[in-house]
């Protein structure tokens, strides 16, 4: 930090706003992202506001949170509750992780749910062992608020990262949640794909069934039964990688939505 002030963005920053691509979200990360690594966005130098991004890239409040979400979990950017989003120190951040521009087709996206698939059944388990209040109650609060954003008709991108945060932290192992910061943005993938997505599937029928699943792996991890709560995991993250795989199947061969 270069003692600049925290009570204003950093100067010069203007975004033109955003054409309609694939995805709104994934083009502002691009956006901001390319401002911070090209040191137009210093460390220690402040976002511009929710407002502000709104009116420049011209996109909802909604994009403008996922795309911050998505920019702190690469380790771009922290965030100060009541004060905002700031470019991250560089030699603070994860020197290995999964980059958004890797992903390039739904066979990547596949092998990152293989790869989570591996890890996340263990976490489930690890947290039904040694889960304490606290951590079931983040739990359930996630679930809820997961829940409540389908009932809205949100994206729910945020609170379905929550509900596995609240997963991995309650391993008590402190590399599971660093994990999150190695699959970044792709934790949650649809955040990337998800015009292909809404094409073939209704979306809120999609996100009803990811909460009946968060429910039988909440409700497993509570019970403090490993076997069951390794087996939720596992049937949830197999749900989704076949739901992509039918999805990579159809646009193979052309089949309309």
């Amino acid at each position: 930090m270069d003692g600049r002030s925290e009570s204003g963005p950093a100067p010069g920053i203007e975004l033109a706003p955003l054409a309609p691509p694939a995805n709104l979200t994934a083009e502002l990360v691009r956006r901001l992202a390319a401002e911070i690594r090209a040191g137009r966005l210093r460390p220690g130098d402040r976002l511009p506001t929710e407002q502000a991004l709104m009116r420049q890239a011209g996109v909802s409040r909604t994009v403008v949170r996922e795309a911050v979400a998505a920019l702190r979990a690469e380790g771009l950017v922290i965030t100060r509750q009541g004060v905002g989003a700031f470019v991250a120190d560089p030699t603070a951040r994860g020197q290995i992780r999964i980059d958004p521009a890797e992903m390039r087709s739904l066979q990547d996206v596949l092998q990152v749910i293989e790869l989570r698939i591996a890890i996340e059944t263990e976490a489930a388990g690890l947290a039904a062992e040694r889960r304490d209040e606290a951590a079931l109650e983040r739990i359930h609060a996630a679930a809820a608020a997961f829940e409540k954003a389908v009932q809205a008709g949100d994206s729910a991108v945020q609170q379905d990262l929550e509900f596995h945060r609240a997963i991995f932290a309650a391993t008590g192992n402190g590399f599971f949640p660093r994990f999150l910061e190695f699959l970044g943005p792709m934790l949650i993938p649809r955040q990337t794909i998800r015009p292909y997505l809404e094409e073939v599937e209704d979306r809120t029928g999609y996100l009803e069934r990811v909460q009946e699943e968060h429910a039988r792996i909440a409700a497993a991890i509570a019970s403090g039964h490993a076997t069951n709560a390794r087996a939720a995991m596992r049937r949830h993250l197999t749900a989704s990688r076949d739901r992509y795989a039918r999805l990579a199947g159809r646009l193979a061969v052309g089949q309309p939505g």
